[in-house]
């Protein structure tokens, strides 16, 4: 996740005159704690818990919308498998 904001980062970096970057802020980590009964029939005190995490970052960037297309500047980065990205225009 931190080496896929840095690429957009990188991105935003090469438009330095129409683009102002302002950073990465983290956002905190959301847990989610599942509970399995580890035998369906006998041994209900018995279970197991799985943990997913989920982490997120915001970039915060400031552009000029007459000079720099920003959406498909920012479609042109090859994100990872599992990084989601969402682009909100405001």
């Amino acid at each position: 996740l931190t080496t896929s904001c840095q690429k957009i980062m990188e991105i935003t970096q090469t438009n330095k005159d129409h683009i102002d970057p302002f950073g990465v802020v983290s956002l905190p980590t959301k847990r989610r704690i599942y509970c399995v009964l580890r035998s369906p029939h006998v041994d209900k005190d018995s279970r197991e818990h799985f943990e997913i995490r989920t982490h997120k970052r915001i970039l915060e960037i400031w552009y000029d919308s007459s000079k720099v297309d920003i959406f498909n500047l920012l479609l042109r980065s090859d994100l990872p498998p599992g990084v989601l990205c969402r682009i909100c225009f405001i």
